[in-house]
């Protein structure tokens, strides 16, 4: 197979992905998938030692496993590694990990390998709200212009709320960092020798703008005296924009991955934000819906304005040009996932493993049986906090409802038609505002598998919802990506017209559902406001009060 040929690698929550694509129309040649060994350090961190409540942390050694295994997918592919011409990676966002001034993450030192701030903090990392309620606070009190192209709030899981949170929690480990850089710039200094910081991972989770930069000294030092000067120091000054890429693979990469030096690395995106153009959502008006542990709402527009509640806007985001505006739940496949390993009887477990089947094809059988309304249930999809359009990681999940007869699979189904609500919520938010939302591509691994979730998700917003074809969404983009950077195509949206995947399914709302889920979106809406804008702060109470009682 004489190619050429390019690679885009997606570094996920608990696993890294690697595809290799032929450019020419965007056909997969071969894939792997590794598991992170550490996973998701939540608990405790490999010595042993517990790790305080909201923390998410992972070790950088598990990133590198991944990298090695391209010479494993090469082989499998039949591919020779001198007809790679390029090499795309996406990331999740923010991820971030303090490093020295070799770009040696601290944790690999002998005095920080007990230390969690030394860490890489995994974007679900929750351990620095009160510092992002501080930020929040500072930035309104100084009337601050860049904290509406946010939605008005700042996240804990973003960069400067975890930088602050280490400031305060372990000065020596802030002192030692020489950069606080992103998983995904890492990997690229590692790839490359060369730092290189992308424009999507600073516009979106470190309150860069390509008009202003960072937030200014005065803000920095009114928020801690000892953040003076940060930006140009542990914030790399220089923030490189996605008509450049993040250099060629020198030696050290070559070793570390098996590719010749020399192939050309494209700047690193935020997972999600990559699914774009591997949908060929490449102009206004369509919006991507990326379905994974957490769900993305991205659409773009060639006009910026502020939208309320939303993760925020970049220009030349995605695509150079345009605004990408970012909304999201924080949790989607994480809560049913949470359902099934917390919330099912033994005899359920024991039903579907006498007939071979996964629980969660069960369930959904199950479910499937119910019509809207059936369960008398109905939900608030807080798990993990809400990230849009409440920008609040204190709120918690509720279900209401339940009575002695509720059955496992209607709680299943309406923590589903809870995600589907905050959906909703997020589409009227972006209307409302000015960007209206003509078709939404949907991609991910349950957009793919689950039949009857989309559907529902068709009935609750009201609009038909085209299904990617695309195996591995993310990875597909990164190695459009690449091959823009290769020069394969001239740009970016050329490279996703030919290498896009196909829609291989349209669901369209039923009318008589629609009509019921409008009446029980109602009641979302008003629990969503009771619970969620200040009538009852109940949830942020208990969670203040879980700590104390410890």
């Amino acid at each position: 197979m004489n190619g050429p040929y390019v690679i885009g690698i997606d570094f996920g929550t608990l696993s890294g992905r690697i595809v290799v694509i032929d450019p020419a129309d965007g056909r997969e040649v071969s894939s792997v998938t590794v598991e992170y060994p550490h996973g998701v350090m939540d608990r405790y961190l490999p010595s042993g030692k517990a790790l305080p409540p909201e923390f998410a942390l992972q070790d950088p050694e598990d990133y590198l496993k991944v990298l090695q295994a391209i010479p494993e997918v090469l082989k499998e592919a039949g591919v020779s590694r001198e007809s790679i011409a390029g090499l795309g990676v996406d990331f999740t966002a923010c991820t971030m990990l303090p490093v020295d001034e070799e770009g040696r993450p601290l944790c690999q030192l002998a005095e920080f390998k007990d230390e969690p701030h030394a860490y890489v903090k995994l974007w679900k990392h929750h351990g620095a709200k009160s510092e992002a309620d501080e930020i929040n606070r500072l930035a309104k009190e100084r009337n601050e212009s860049w904290l509406q192209i946010y939605g008005g709030a700042v996240s804990p899981e973003w960069m400067l709320p975890k930088i602050l949170e280490t400031l305060r929690n372990v000065p020596e480990v802030y002192e030692k960092t020489c950069r606080f850089t992103e998983a995904g710039d890492w990997i690229s200094r590692l790839l490359t020798g060369k730092e290189t910081h992308s424009a999507v991972f600073a516009g979106y989770k470190g309150l860069w703008n390509a008009e202003t930069g960072y937030p200014g000294n005065e803000f920095m030092k009114e928020l801690d005296v000892r953040l003076d000067g940060i930006v140009g120091t542990k914030l790399f000054p220089r923030i490189s924009g996605m008509d450049e890429i993040a250099g060629t693979i020198n030696e050290e990469g070559s070793a570390l991955t098996g590719l010749p030096a020399g192939i050309k690395v494209s700047l690193p995106v935020i997972d999600a934000h990559t699914a774009m153009p591997a949908v060929n959502i490449v102009s206004s008006g369509s919006m991507a819906l990326i379905l994974g542990t957490s769900a993305c709402h991205l659409i773009h527009s060639g006009q910026c304005f502020p939208v309320p509640g939303i993760s925020g806007y970049v220009k030349d985001g995605v695509v150079p040009g345009l605004y990408t505006y970012e909304a999201g739940q924080a949790a989607s496949g994480d809560i049913f996932d949470w359902f099934v390993h917390n919330g099912i009887p033994a005899s359920y477990e024991e039903y579907a493993k006498a007939r071979g089947i996964g629980i969660h094809k069960l369930l959904r059988e199950k479910a499937m049986r119910l019509s809207p309304g059936e369960s008398g249930l109905i939900a608030l999809d807080w798990l993990n906090g809400n990230r849009s359009v409440l920008s609040n990681a204190k709120l918690s999940g509720m279900i209401l409802g339940m009575t002695l007869q509720t059955k496992p699979e209607e709680i299943y189904r309406a923590w589903i038609e809870a995600t589907a609500f905050g959906t909703r919520m997020i589409l009227e938010q972006f209307e409302e505002n000015g960007l209206a939302v003509r078709s939404i591509t949907a991609a991910g691994g349950i957009a793919k598998k689950d039949e009857m979730l989309m559907q529902i998700y068709a009935d609750v917003t009201g609009k038909e919802i085209s299904v990617s074809g695309a195996a591995e969404a993310t990875a597909l983009g990164s190695a459009i990506y690449a091959a823009t950077a290769a020069g394969i195509y001239p740009s970016l949206t050329d490279a996703a017209a030919a290498m896009s995947a196909k829609i291989v399914r349209t669901y369209r709302p039923d009318e008589v559902n629609r009509k019921i889920y409008d009446r029980l979106y109602g009641e979302y809406k008003t629990l969503h406001d009771y619970f969620g804008r200040g009538g009852n702060d109940v949830m942020m109470r208990l969670r203040e009060m879980k700590p104390q009682v410890l």
